[in-house]
């Protein structure tokens, strides 16, 4: 019986763009990625992101859906763009059914909730067509994705509780004792 080795799973074209603005992720996720046989190249904005896509578009990339400066779909489109048939993979701490599906649409090979790991990135970027995903062995609980979906909201209200309580149907009062909470796990 023979075993795939990275190198069977990459091809030849090895290079890989990971766009995060978490530094220390970013690290982290670079150097596992080199272990398992990429060329890694990194950047910590869309701009930048898109400066080096437009340079020389990867074949692999993994994009972090929020940055600083803007959106990573952006990346992802540039990406597209200059090379079609690159693998994609989006990042997210705050996902939803609406970005995950605008993410595929723009030619994501798969969409991963942070905290993910490098086996699940790599797991996800040489994937194949027919190969079906395995559900997770810790599956987010009921709270700690209804405590998500309250943060995302909140982020996308620039942290204003009141507003965040209005469209979240929430008393102003309850939606305070949750943000002051820890995140269930």
């Amino acid at each position: 019986m023979m075993t795939e080795t990275n190198e069977d799973l990459l091809g030849e074209d090895r290079s890989l763009l990971i766009v995060d603005d978490d530094r220390p992720f970013l690290t982290r996720l670079a150097r596992a990625m080199e272990t398992r046989g990429f060329a890694v190249d990194t950047a910590e904005s869309v701009e930048e992101a898109i400066g080096k896509a437009r340079a020389a578009a990867p074949a692999y990339a993994v994009v972090d859906m929020r940055l600083g400066d803007g959106n990573g779909l952006d990346v992802v489109s540039a990406i597209r763009e200059t090379r079609a048939d690159t693998r994609t993979v989006i990042l997210t701490g705050y996902g939803n059914i609406a970005t995950a599906v605008t993410a595929v649409k723009l030619g994501a090979v798969d969409y991963l909730s942070k905290p993910a790991d490098a086996d699940d990135v790599f797991a996800a970027l040489t994937r194949l067509g027919g190969d079906r995903v395995a559900p997770p062995e810790n599956p987010m609980s009921a709270d700690r994705v209804r405590w998500e979906h309250i943060q995302r909201v909140y982020e996308m209200c620039d942290r204003n509780v009141s507003e965040t309580a209005r469209r979240l149907n929430m008393h102003r009062r309850t939606l305070q004792r949750i943000l002051a909470k820890r995140a269930p796990r």
